[in-house]
């Protein structure tokens, strides 16, 4: 697969065990944050932007955010500040082609079509 003329890879990041991360699941943080469920997970990025930034002001130990997929509620998404870096470490990273076992899944999921 590729996109502008580059190939895809698809990484594994593992974080340190110990990193913390803002737990935006749990209806304690979230109430203790004053967030709203409805406004943490959205597609509108001039809505969680702001909140990102203010959560990385407050919680300077954190290397950064985790909450539930938009697409699918048993998700996981984490996104992690610029400071979690030397805490991550690369476990693997594969090229992507239609043919792959996780592009096939996720084109399964959302319905699309792969173009052969």
């Amino acid at each position: 697969m590729a996109c502008c003329g580059l190939p895809l890879a698809l990484g594994a990041l593992e974080l340190d065990d110990e990193a913390e991360l803002v737990d935006l699941d749990d209806p304690a943080v979230l109430r203790r944050e004053r967030l709203r469920p409805s406004s943490v997970a959205t597609r509108h990025r001039d809505v969680t932007q702001p909140q990102a930034r203010t959560l990385h002001q407050r919680h300077a130990d954190a290397a950064g955010l985790r909450w539930w997929s938009t697409y699918e509620a048993l998700w996981t998404n984490v996104t992690l500040f610029d400071r979690a870096a030397p805490r991550l470490r690369v476990a693997s990273v594969h090229a992507l082609t239609i043919a792959d076992p996780a592009v096939q899944e996720a084109a399964q999921f959302f319905a699309l079509p792969l173009a052969r």
